[in-house]
């Protein structure tokens, strides 16, 4: 069993409640771990035989492309289609980092991270 991380995944994109965040937008960051058999993969040296990152990545920006008004359905849709388009994941970490919210004070990021096991 093995560990892919990818870390501090950047997007522009158009998330929140108020109008204004659907039409100004700001900046994301991502972090996604999964965990995935790598048996095979440690031994060959083939990308066929474990998780394509590329692909992974993919996924994640596809799904940051689409509108949501909260981070917990984002990540809920995220989770979901990395868990069909990659069945042999067994566990995501998912953390979603909205850059300078519009909380009416300064503030670096506001997060939400889920976990899902199978």
């Amino acid at each position: 069993m093995g560990t892919i991380l990818l870390e501090g995944m950047e997007f522009f994109a158009f998330h929140g409640c108020f109008k204004e965040e659907q039409i100004i937008g700001t900046k994301f960051i991502v972090d996604l771990c999964v965990d995935v058999d790598t048996t095979v993969a440690e031994g060959s040296d083939h990308l066929h035989d474990t998780l394509d990152y590329v692909r992974l990545y993919q996924v994640v920006k596809k799904e940051m492309e689409q509108k949501s008004h909260l981070l917990e359905h984002l990540a809920g849709r995220i989770t979901e289609v990395v868990c069909t388009e990659f069945p042999t994941i067994t566990c995501i970490d998912l953390k979603i980092a909205k850059l300078n919210p519009p909380m009416g004070g300064k503030m670096k990021q506001v997060s939400f991270k889920t976990q899902w096991k199978k």
